[in-house]
Parts: C-alpha cells; structure tokens; sequence
C-alpha cells in the first residue's frame, strides 16, 4: 500500500476499526474512507454496492461486525448470524467485483472448537464441535474465511483472514448487558469503588455517559442502586460492596491490546499477500487465516483480581456458579504470524492501567 492509497475502514467506531484507523493516521496513510452505520448499511447489498462503485476504495479493511458477550451471543442467536453473515457477504463480493487490491478480513478465535487442542493452532479449524452459546457468530466467521478463500481461488484475489484472541483497548463495549468479560469487569470494579466510596459523583458522571436500561446520572439514589445491583454491584448490610461475576472463575481467557492487533493488520497489509498464508507443502488450500494473539492467558478469577489491585477497589468478589462458564480454555497460538514477522508489544497488565486511564477520561 502507498501512503496516498484510497483505504476503506469498515467499521470504524468500533473497537477494532477505530484502532486500525489510528494506525494508518498514525503510519502517514492521507486517503482514508469511512462511512458510519447511518451513512451505509452493510447488511443492504445494493447499498454496498452503490458504496463501492463511487468510491472506489483500493484496500479494504473489513472490522464491521455485530459482536458481544457470552449472554448476547446466547440471546439474539439470528441476529448474530444474519447481519454477520450480510456484512460478509456485501463487502467481500463487492470488493471482489470493484477489483479491490487487498482485503483483510477480520474475525475471532471463537471460529475453534470448544475442546481444541491448547494453544489452538490454525489447524484446529473445524475439527470438532463449536461452543454453543456462540455458535452462530463463529459459523458466520468461519464462512468469511472460506470466503475469502474461495475467491482467492476462483478469482485470483488477495483476501486475507485474520482470527483476533479476544480484544480490549480504548472505545471498548463497556454496556453491562452486552460487552465483553474484561471491560464489563473493569466497569463493575469501577463503579465498586465509587460506590464504597460514596462517590456519587463519579457514579452520576458514568451513568450519564452510560445509562443502563435508561437509568442515568438522574435517576434517585435508590434507583441507581437497584439497577447496579441487578448488574452485579451490590452494597451489602455491613456497607461493603460486592461484586458478582458469572461463572467459577475458572476459565482461562487470553487478551491483546487492541492497538496490538491494528498494528498486526497493518503489517500485513503492507508486507503479507494470500499466498504467504498457505501452509508449506500444501495439497489442499484451507486454514489459510492467521492468529493474533499473545499465546498467554489468565483466568478470570486472576484477571478480576488483578483488575481490583489496578483500580484499588476493597470490597470482595462472588462468583456466581450457576451461570455458564463457556469453553474453559481458549488460548491461541501466534506461532504462524510470528514466523511470517510480527509479535505483540503490550503485557495485560500494562493494557489494562491504559484502559482503565481511558475510560476515565
């Protein structure tokens, strides 16, 4: 890619394309093209396509994604599937026929299945059954690899798939209802501290940022109280504070900084082609996607407390066992694309202060 290139960033607010975009400003790149949900639809294949035919675009990035939780996923199953599913479907087909360069297509290490060898390599690739609660987000992910695969082989173009390990960083999902472990923590251990220290200042500036179920910095003290606790934020008889958390705490969950893996796109981008994906002495092509991670993990009892010392909150925890706990273990191996010249820069702990720092801010 030229600095002067026309690059499309599908899904730039988001968590994983506002990063991607920050690279690129940040690496020189002057032609970037954006469009925000209001403005195009990907799930409206003829505005898609419209879309393309006036812009042009020369590389796409394809961050544009309904993602959330264990719970949402669980919760609007068709939702998940289908709008996965469109996005992919529009973007992809149209980048191929507006004859765009280079496309990196990106998706999660969800796409594994639940009892995958650990740490998960590339190969692990539909060798068995997926964990249920996300499995139509993972199916749709896994048809965008094969997408771009089989236009890759049929037509010769250069779609590149990416399976990010599970990602944090600024303009994260904080929503309680739908974000994801790490920044629903951060949020509950947040308000935690507010809360026993009677800081209710704090608590009225979070919620006005972010109501939950419509409830603000307005609402009464006891309404607030009631919604945090419904949350999992509760102030006890003897006016501590504790916090619930689904499931033993057990599981084990790896986590890269979300500026980490816009530099791993980049990268590729710029100095990675399909061809470069394809496993040496290959009889067939498949399990040409690349893993972004760390190849470390934390359970989530340990990351909890760990975000309880960063962010000094002194009450206690309650894992709540009757909720699910999701596949026990989810470690990726980053082996491939370290040997194809790109590794990590950010410990969790280091991320974690950042994000906790951006939050407030």
């Amino acid at each position: 890619m030229d600095k002067g290139s026309k690059l499309y960033v599908a899904g730039h607010r988001g968590l994983v394309g506002s990063a991607i975009l920050k690279n690129l400003q940040e690496r020189g790149y002057t032609n970037l093209l954006t469009r925000s949900h209001s403005l195009l639809d990907l799930t409206n294949a003829v505005a898609v396509d419209d879309f393309f035919a006036t812009e042009k675009p020369e590389y796409v990035f394809l961050a544009a994604a309904k993602v959330g939780g264990i719970v949402a996923n669980n919760t609007y199953r068709a939702d998940f599937i289908y709008e996965n599913l469109m996005i992919q479907n529009n973007v992809i087909h149209q980048s191929y026929k507006h004859g765009v360069k280079k496309l990196l297509f990106l998706g999660s290490t969800c796409i594994y299945p639940k009892e995958a060898p650990q740490p998960m390599s590339e190969d692990s690739l539909l060798t068995g059954p997926l964990e249920y609660t996300n499995e139509p987000y993972a199916i749709a992910k896994i048809a965008g690899i094969k997408l771009c695969e089989s236009y890759n082989i049929q037509y010769g173009t250069n779609f590149i798939s990416v399976m990010p390990t599970n990602l944090y960083g600024p303009n994260d999902n904080f929503d309680l209802e739908k974000s994801h472990v790490l920044p629903a923590l951060v949020r509950k251990i947040h308000l935690g501290k507010a809360l026993e220290n009677k800081d209710w200042e704090a608590i009225h500036k979070d919620l006005d940022k972010r109501p939950i179920e419509g409830i603000d910095g307005q609402a009464t003290e006891a309404e607030i109280l009631h919604i945090l606790a419904k949350y999992g934020v509760s102030r006890l008889e003897d006016r501590t504070v504790q916090i619930e958390i689904w499931g033993s705490g057990k599981p084990m969950r790896e986590f890269l900084w979300s500026e980490d893996m816009a530099d791993a796109c980049v990268f590729i981008m710029e100095h990675r082609d399909f061809d470069d994906c394809i496993p040496r002495d290959a009889k067939e092509i498949r399990n040409t996607h690349l893993n972004i991670g760390t190849g470390e993990d934390i359970s989530i009892r340990d990351l909890a407390f760990l975000i309880k010392e960063i962010i000094d909150f002194k009450g206690s925890f309650y894992f709540n066992q009757t909720m699910a706990d999701g596949t026990m273990r989810k470690l990726t191996s980053p082996i491939k694309l370290n040997y194809l010249g790109w590794q990590h820069k950010m410990d969790l702990n280091s991320g974690i202060e950042k994000l906790y720092s951006w939050y407030l801010s």
